[in-house]
C-alpha cells in the first residue's frame, strides 16, 4: 500500500485524531444519556457523525493554536 506524501501530515493528523476521539467521546456521551438500548449503534453513529463534522475543523483551527500555547508552557528539549 503506497502511502500519502508528507505534506498531507497537517490534514492526516487532525483527521485520524478527530476521528477516533469523536467515536469514543460520543459513545460515551450516548451511553450515558440512553443507555444500552436496542437502537444504540444507530444513535451513537448519528452522534459521532455530527460529532466528527464539527470537530474535524475545529482540530484544523486549534492544533496550531494547542501547539503555540504547549510550546510556551513547555522547556524545549536539551
Amino acid at each position: 500500500m503506497s502511502k500519502l506524501p508528507t505534506r498531507f501530515n497537517a490534514i492526516a493528523l487532525p483527521l485520524v485524531l478527530s476521528f477516533i476521539m469523536t467515536n469514543v467521546v460520543s459513545g460515551v456521551a450516548t451511553w450515558r444519556a440512553v443507555g444500552l438500548v436496542p437502537d444504540f449503534l444507530h444513535l451513537w453513529m448519528t452522534s459521532w457523525g455530527l460529532s466528527w463534522a464539527v470537530a474535524f475543523p475545529v482540530v484544523l483551527i486549534a492544533l496550531p493554536l494547542s501547539r503555540r500555547i504547549v510550546a510556551a508552557l513547555v522547556a524545549p528539549p536539551v
